[in-house]
C-alpha cells in the first residue's frame, strides 16, 4: 500500500462484487489486482472483464497473496465466515458484505479473529458511508427533532423468486431479514442502538425462510422502531425519523438516498440533496473510500461502520429470528 495507490483483492464474481469492481476501477487511489472464485473459470471471466492481472480458482490463493491490501468478500452471507476467516488468518484486511455472517456468534469470531491480529475489518454497510445518512444522523445527534421518538424503515422486494433461488435457499441464508431487513434494522440502531426489546411476526415459506418479516424494536427511552422486509412485495424503501420537535422523512431508497426532508415544528421542510457526485450511482464509491481511508490511517476499524455496532446488529437479527422461528442448517435451536 502506498499513499497513491491501495491493492484490491475481489472474492467472489457475482452481481455485488461487479458493481463494487466497476466502482474501484473509477477511483484513481484504488487498484484491483486480483479475484477469486471457487472456479478457475469463473475467476478468470471477472478477470477479462475488469482487466484483473491475476485469477485464482480457489480462496486461499488470494487470502495467500501478500500483495493485496484488502480482500472485499462478496460470498453470500452463509459464506463469509469462512472466506473473512481465510483472510483474516492469512494476514489480509478485509471489507466483508453484509449481512456480516449468518448470526451474531459467527460475527463475533470474526471480530475477535481480527483484533486479535491487529487486522482492519469493516462490514461493508454502505448506507452509513452515505454522505447524506451521515448528515441526517448529524442533524439527529445535534437535536434538529429534539427526542427521537420512533424510526420507520422498510425494504422489501416484488419478486417472485422461485424455490431455487438462493433468497429461498436456507443453505445460503435465504429469506428477508438478512438480506434485505438488515438495512431497516442497521438505519434504525445507526439512530437509537442496540434496542432492549425485540418482537417479530413473519411468513415462511415451504422451506423454511422467511418471505417476509416485521419487527417492533423497544428502547428503555421510550423509543420505537418499526422495521419491515418482503421478497413478496416491492416496498417505497423510505424512511422517516420521528422526534419530540420534528421529523425526517426519506421518500424513496433509505440506504443510498438522493434527499430528504427535515419538519420542524414552526418552519417551513428544509430538503437536503446529495452534492453533486455523491448520489446513488456513487453509494460503493465512499464505502471503498473510508476503508481506504482508514488503511492509511492506521486504522483496524471504521468509526463510520464499528464492529461493535456490526455486532449488536447481528444480536437485532438473531432475536429477530428466534422470534419468527427461522434457523439455518447447523445453527443451535435458540439463537437470543
Amino acid at each position: 500500500m502506498t499513499a497513491e495507490r491501495v491493492r484490491w483483492g475481489i472474492l467472489a464474481t457475482g452481481g455485488i462484487a461487479a458493481a463494487f469492481t466497476a466502482d474501484l476501477i473509477d477511483l484513481p487511489d484504488a487498484e484491483v489486482v486480483a479475484v477469486a472464485s471457487r472456479t478457475k473459470t469463473s475467476a478468470k471471466a471477472f478477470a477479462e472483464r475488469f482487466g484483473i492481472a491475476r485469477a485464482y480458482g480457489d480462496w486461499a490463493g488470494l487470502a495467500e497473496d501478500t500483495d493485496i491490501d484488502v480482500v472485499y468478500v462478496a460470498t453470500p452471507h452463509s459464506a463469509h465466515r469462512e472466506a473473512a476467516g481465510l483472510c483474516l488468518e492469512a494476514g489480509r484486511n478485509v471489507l466483508c458484505e453484509k449481512a456480516f455472517t449468518l448470526n451474531a456468534p459467527e460475527a463475533q469470531e470474526l471480530v475477535a479473529l481480527a483484533r486479535g491480529r491487529g487486522s482492519f475489518l469493516m462490514e461493508a454497510m454502505w448506507m452509513y458511508c452515505n454522505p447524506l445518512v451521515r448528515r441526517l444522523k448529524e442533524l439527529v445527534d445535534d437535536g434538529a427533532i429534539g427526542e427521537v421518538r420512533s424510526v420507520q424503515a422498510d425494504f422489501g422486494l416484488a419478486g417472485p423468486f422461485p424455490p431455487t433461488h438462493r433468497l429461498r435457499d436456507p443453505g445460503q441464508g435465504g429469506g428477508s431479514l438478512l438480506d434485505l431487513g438488515v438495512y431497516p434494522v442497521s438505519f434504525a440502531q445507526l439512530l437509537l442502538g442496540e434496542p432492549t426489546d425485540v418482537t417479530a411476526r413473519a411468513v415462511l415459506s415451504e422451506e423454511g425462510v422467511d418471505l417476509q418479516t416485521g419487527a417492533l424494536l423497544g428502547y428503555e427511552g421510550g423509543a420505537i422502531a418499526s422495521v419491515h422486509c418482503s421478497i413478496v412485495g416491492g416496498t417505497a424503501t423510505s424512511a422517516s425519523v420521528t422526534g419530540s420537535l420534528g421529523r425526517i422523512d426519506i421518500p424513496y431508497g433509505f440506504f443510498f438516498p438522493d434527499r430528504f426532508v427535515l419538519h420542524r415544528d414552526g418552519r417551513e421542510p428544509e430538503e437536503f440533496a446529495a452534492a453533486p457526485g455523491d448520489g446513488p450511482r456513487n453509494s460503493l464509491k465512499h464505502e471503498a473510500r473510508e476503508v481506504m481511508r482508514a488503511l492509511r490511517a492506521g486504522e483496524t476499524e471504521s468509526p463510520l461502520v464499528p464492529l461493535d455496532g456490526t455486532l449488536a446488529v447481528m444480536r437485532t437479527l438473531d432475536a429477530i429470528r428466534d422470534r419468527i422461528g427461522v434457523r439455518y442448517p447447523g445453527e443451535a435451536a435458540t439463537l437470543a
